[in-house]
């Protein structure tokens, strides 16, 4: 019987994350995905202001590269301004 490996784990210790007080402090970033009902799949990236809970973008393609993704980040910030942190899970 073949045995599985164990769970990956990071290396060092994790910096808490400190609560957004002000519009830009934070940006998440997260990628949501399902199919039409013809099998073909597609992605959404979101881009959600941690302070204000606001939606800054929703990008849906069938692809969405790196390149793409940070073309859509620049977008953004030319519009609202250079966010302090960016995280993504």
């Amino acid at each position: 019987m073949r045995r599985r490996g164990g769970r990956k784990r990071a290396i060092g210790t994790r910096a808490l994350m400190t609560v957004p007080m002000a519009p830009n402090d934070r940006w998440s970033l997260d990628f949501v995905s399902d199919q039409v009902t013809d099998g073909r799949r597609f992605r959404i990236l979101t881009v959600v202001d941690d302070c204000t809970r606001e939606c800054l973008a929703l990008v849906a393609d069938t692809s969405l590269s790196g390149a793409r993704v940070a073309r859509e980040l620049d977008r953004l910030v030319m519009e609202r301004g250079k966010p302090k942190m960016v995280v993504s899970d």
